[in-house]
C-alpha cells in the first residue's frame, strides 16, 4: 500500500469534517479542516447563504476525500450573530458548538497579525483538538428559541431605563448651558415658557424646539416603560411558568425587587441547570482570579467574565440585602469582616456578598432554603 492510499485511507477511516466560521456583516470566512497540522481549506461565502455555505461543505467533502455521510463537526463565536445560525447547522445534522471567544488561545506578543483569515484557522486547529479530547475551548450552553425569546423583555426594560436617563441628562445640560435650572418632568414645556436667561431674555427659539422634542422622546420612553412594568406585575399575580413562580418567590424576600427579580430568573435561574455554586459565581464574573508564579501572590480582582447584567444587578442587590436584612447571617458576616474597614474595604467586600447570595438564592429557589436569617415582605 502507498503513502497516497494510506493517506487516502486514514481520512476514509476518521470520516469527520471540521469546520470553522468567522461571521462578519457581509461575508463569513469559512475553514476546513480534518486532522492538525494540515493546511486548512479556506472559503468564502456572502453572510446569511445557507445555500452556498451547504455547497461549500460538499465541496470541502469530496476535497479531502471524505464520503458525502460523515461528519460534520462546526462551531463560532458567540457575538452578534447569536443561535440562529447554530439552529440551522444542527438542523442539517452538523453537531455545532457557539464557543465562548475568551477560550480562544491568542498570541502574547505586544504585536500579532490578525485578520479574518488567521482566526478562522486558529479556531480550526483548537476546534480539532476540543474535538479530540483536549479542552481547547468552552462551549456555551444554547437556549432554546423560547428561553432566548424570554430575555427580551428584562433586556429591553434596562435599555429603555438608559435611554432615558440619557435624554433626562441632555436636557439638563443643554438649559445648564443657559444658566437654567428646572426640574425635567412633565411640566417641563410649561416651566420654558416662564424661564429667562441671565439678561432677561426667553429661551432661544431653536434651543426651545430641540428642548420639546428631546420631551417628547423622554415621555414616550416613559410611557414604554410603564407599560412593560404593568405586563410584568400582571404576569407574576397569576404565574402561568415555574420562571414566572420563581419571579413572586424572590419578592418575597425583604431587598430583591421587580428588576433584580425578573433579571436573574430570565437570565440565569429560569433555563439553566448549575451543579454548584462555583459554577454559578464563574458565570456571573464573581470568581477570584488569583497570580501566583514563585514568591508573588496576590489577588487581581474577580474575573469580570460571563453575564455582565447579572453581575453589575448583583452588586446592587447586595447593597439592597446588607441594608433591608440587617439580621441576615450574610449581612452579619459582612459588618463584621469589612464593616470597621474604609470605603474602599467595603467595596471589596460586596463583590462576597454578592457571590454568596447569589448562591444562596440559587439554593433557596431549588432546594427551598431560605437564606439564614432572612426576613420576607410584610405583604
Amino acid at each position: 500500500m502507498n503513502q497516497t492510499t494510506r493517506a487516502q485511507d486514514f481520512t476514509s477511516r476518521q470520516a469527520v469534517l471540521h469546520l470553522s466560521f468567522d461571521l462578519g456583516w457581509k461575508e463569513w470566512k469559512l475553514a476546513f479542516g480534518t486532522e492538525p497540522g494540515q493546511r486548512p481549506r479556506l472559503r468564502s461565502v456572502g453572510a446569511g447563504d445557507l445555500t452556498g455555505l451547504l455547497q461549500e461543505i460538499e465541496r470541502a467533502k469530496q476535497r479531502f476525500g471524505l464520503p458525502p455521510t460523515s461528519q460534520v463537526v462546526s462551531c463560532y463565536e458567540a457575538g452578534r450573530d447569536g443561535f440562529w445560525l447554530h439552529r440551522f447547522l444542527r438542523s442539517q445534522g452538523i453537531d455545532n458548538s457557539v464557543v465562548d471567544s475568551s477560550s480562544i488561545e491568542v498570541n502574547r506578543r505586544a504585536r500579532k497579525a490578525k485578520t479574518d483569515r488567521l482566526d478562522a484557522e486558529k479556531l480550526l486547529s483548537q476546534l480539532i483538538r476540543f474535538h479530540q479530547g483536549e479542552k481547547a475551548l468552552s462551549v456555551l450552553r444554547v437556549p432554546s428559541p423560547e428561553q432566548e425569546d424570554s430575555r427580551h423583555g428584562p433586556r429591553e426594560l434596562s435599555s429603555l431605563k438608559e435611554e432615558r436617563t440619557a435624554h433626562s441628562n441632555r436636557i439638563k445640560s443643554l438649559l445648564a448651558g443657559q444658566g437654567i435650572r428646572l426640574e425635567v418632568n412633565q411640566d417641563l414645556l410649561e416651566q420654558l415658557e416662564q424661564a429667562r436667561l441671565w439678561d432677561g431674555s426667553t429661551v432661544p427659539v431653536e434651543l426651545k424646539q430641540r428642548l420639546q422634542r428631546e420631551h417628547d422622546r423622554l415621555a414616550l420612553l416613559n410611557q414604554q416603560i410603564k407599560e412593560l412594568e404593568k405586563q410584568r406585575r400582571q404576569v407574576v399575580r397569576a404565574p402561568q411558568e415555574a420562571a414566572h413562580q420563581q419571579v413572586g418567590a424572590l419578592l418575597k424576600l425583604r431587598g430583591v425587587g421587580e428588576n433584580s427579580a425578573w433579571l436573574l430568573v430570565r437570565e440565569f435561574f429560569g433555563w439553566r441547570r448549575f451543579h454548584n455554586g462555583r459554577e454559578l459565581g464563574a458565570l456571573a464574573g464573581l470568581a477570584p482570579m488569583p497570580h501566583q508564579s514563585g514568591d508573588l501572590d496576590r489577588e487581581q480582582g474577580i474575573s469580570k467574565a460571563g453575564n455582565r447584567r447579572v453581575r453589575t444587578m448583583l452588586i446592587e442587590i447586595a447593597w439592597g440585602w446588607v441594608r433591608f436584612q440587617p439580621r441576615s447571617r450574610l449581612t452579619l458576616w459582612f459588618q463584621q469582616r469589612y464593616g470597621p474597614g474604609n470605603g474602599r474595604s467595603r467595596r471589596v467586600g460586596i463583590v462576597a456578598v454578592a457571590r454568596r447570595l447569589l448562591i444562596a438564592l440559587w439554593r433557596y429557589l431549588n432546594q427551598g432554603m431560605v437564606p439564614d436569617g432572612a426576613e420576607f415582605k410584610s405583604t
